[in-house]
């Protein structure tokens, strides 16, 4: 397994925890959003930009969640 292939590995496993989670805080939504980002970089990284692409978006809109739950919870 390559570096870059552990890397990913690590960015969908993080992104499936926190996914799984999120209803128990706020800050695995957050979480979500970082594995999102780390998935985006992952895909840009390997050459698949349209994978980097969407998981950009899903970054944003978990990070946009994140900030109506805080306000929310505030």
């Amino acid at each position: 397994m390559t570096a870059l292939s552990a890397f990913g590995l690590f960015a969908v496993t993080a992104m499936l925890v926190c996914y799984a989670l999120e209803a128990r805080s706020r800050w695995f939504v957050l979480g979500f959003a970082a594995s999102c980002a780390l998935g985006s970089l992952y895909g840009f990284l390997q050459g698949a930009w349209p994978f980097g692409a969407v998981e950009a978006v899903w970054s944003a809109v978990a990070l946009r969640r994140w900030m109506q739950r805080r306000t929310r919870e505030a």
